[in-house]
């Protein structure tokens, strides 16, 4: 039933007017009930980021139409809060399903960084073993599986090697 809502939403928002879209960051999108689905976080290309307060939800400009109040979409922030946690724990299940001893790794630009080592889900503790022979501790939120379906660390190779370079001793902080 959940999926099928989301169908019909999905069609719904496909058939949104477009419109010029020119709004600056912090300004506010309305739902299709009238009232405001969050603001505009980022503009870039074609694709508008609202900040619905939980999530930060990717929306393709040609879905964003002029309503009563201003720019609009045709869904409530419920909506799009659920299609979102949807979304999050389909590539969070996704991610988990492929953090497996021995799988292959790559890195944010898709070149082999390495291969998991030890995997522990429950306590979250993972060791990275980088290319080049180093290993360190990760989390599963260090992980993604990327549009290609392969498991992907959040970090480029300059942090994953100066990780390994420091003897194994410190994991990158902060994924680029």
């Amino acid at each position: 039933m959940k999926t099928h809502k989301l169908a019909l939403l999905a069609g719904a928002l496909a058939l949104a007017p477009a419109s010029a879209f020119a709004q600056d960051v912090g300004a506010t999108i309305y739902g299709s009930d009238g009232n405001a689905v969050g603001t505009v976080a980022e503009v870039t290309g074609e694709v508008v980021v609202i900040d619905t307060g939980k999530h930060k939800a990717p929306v393709p400009l040609a879905m964003i139409g002029d309503g009563d109040k201003g720019k609009s979409i045709a869904a409530t922030r419920d909506q799009v809060d659920t299609m979102m946690d949807e979304r999050i724990a389909e590539a969070d299940a996704k991610r988990d399903a492929a953090l497996v001893e021995g799988a292959a790794v790559v890195s944010i630009g898709g070149a082999p960084a390495g291969k998991l080592g030890a995997v522990d889900l429950a306590a979250d503790s993972i060791t990275f073993e980088a290319e080049g022979g180093s290993s360190f501790p990760l989390k599963k939120e260090h992980f993604a599986v990327n549009p290609q379906g392969q498991l992907m660390v959040l970090f480029s190779k300059d942090q994953i090697a100066a990780a390994a370079a420091s003897a194994g001793t410190n994991a990158p902080t902060g994924g680029q």
